[in-house]
């Protein structure tokens, strides 16, 4: 972790990003030959709104799991637990390190853990960098 500057506007340029990423790669058929490209944007999506809160607050994280870990902390009401896009940091390195390609159903959930937890997600991280 290294200290920065906050810097809300550069913050609420990521959150943005990752609303338009997100909406994209939902419109991606989920094929299996999209599989990958699908889960992969999924929690990249994710990891950016964890990310604009650490550079909100002038954190520069050095890895994967501290944005991701300022989603857990997040009081926000979803249909699934947050708990579960952990899962979807695990997939993402099996896919990008070991050549993993994610089955039909796991496509499907990383797509329904989009669908439940992403809005609820994107408008808490929005109103709290706002």
């Amino acid at each position: 972790m290294r200290q920065k500057v906050p810097d809300k506007k550069k913050a609420l340029s990521i959150v943005e990003a990752a609303k338009r990423d997100m909406k994209f790669t939902l419109t991606l058929e989920a094929t299996e030959a999209a599989g990958s490209t699908i889960v992969r944007n999924i929690y990249e999506c994710f990891r950016m709104l964890g990310d604009a809160l650490l550079v909100a607050r002038g954190i520069e994280a050095k890895d994967h799991v501290m944005p991701i870990n300022e989603l857990f902390k997040l009081s926000v009401e979803t249909t699934r637990p947050i708990m579960v896009i952990g899962s979807l940091r695990q997939m993402r390195h099996n896919i990008n390190y070991y050549g993993y390609s994610p089955k039909q159903a796991e496509v499907a959930d990383a797509i329904s853990i989009a669908d439940s937890c992403f809005q609820a997600i994107f408008d808490a991280v929005f109103e709290k960098i706002k």
